[in-house]
């Protein structure tokens, strides 16, 4: 057994005793009842499990929760599909996903929806040439698995809130 805590959408979770074997989407669905964070392969290879992890100098990345341990999560902020909206309203990467049914079964939506959210954040902090756009979003995406085949769609859905915000996310604007 190990003692856990973390910050989990911005509330502190623990400490609590977990089993050294059990994984971080095990903890999420099992023990804190959230389960937006979804078991898709069970081998790190299709991302759907991927939650945000927040690290102390104000970047962040996505990890898959399905081969790590909840222990290996131990004092992280990490946020999870369900700590996107507040006070009941949806993001604006949210609504994109909607407006281009970016979504067919939904199972990739959170590891999709976490990453296409830490490009936004990253590209805040950095904007990007114009000319790099569809190479940036295909790179952040890259790697996450839909087998209803809606890449296209989650990638029109970020390039659009990108490109509706240009003086935030791409140089000159």
């Amino acid at each position: 057994m190990t003692k856990l805590a973390l910050t989990i959408n911005g509330r502190a979770q623990g400490p609590v005793d977990v089993r050294d074997d059990l994984t971080m989407n095990d903890f999420l669905r099992e023990v804190l009842g959230m389960t937006g964070t979804k078991f898709g392969c069970g081998a790190a290879q299709c991302l759907s499990c991927a939650v945000i992890v927040d690290l102390p100098d104000g970047t962040s990345h996505t990890e898959p929760t399905c081969v790590a341990s909840a222990a290996s999560f131990d004092g992280k902020k990490i946020r999870t599909i369900e700590g996107h909206s507040g006070d009941g309203q949806l993001t604006v990467l949210q609504k994109a996903f909607i407006e281009h049914f970016a979504f067919q079964c939904g199972y990739c939506t959170p590891g999709f929806l976490n990453e296409g959210q830490v490009l936004l954040e990253q590209l805040a902090r950095t904007p990007a040439a114009r000319a790099d756009l569809e190479t940036i979003i295909a790179d952040a995406l890259d790697g996450h698995l839909c087998r209803c085949t809606g890449y296209i769609k989650y990638h029109e859905a970020v390039r659009d809130v990108i490109l509706a915000d240009p003086h935030r996310f791409l140089k000159g604007g």
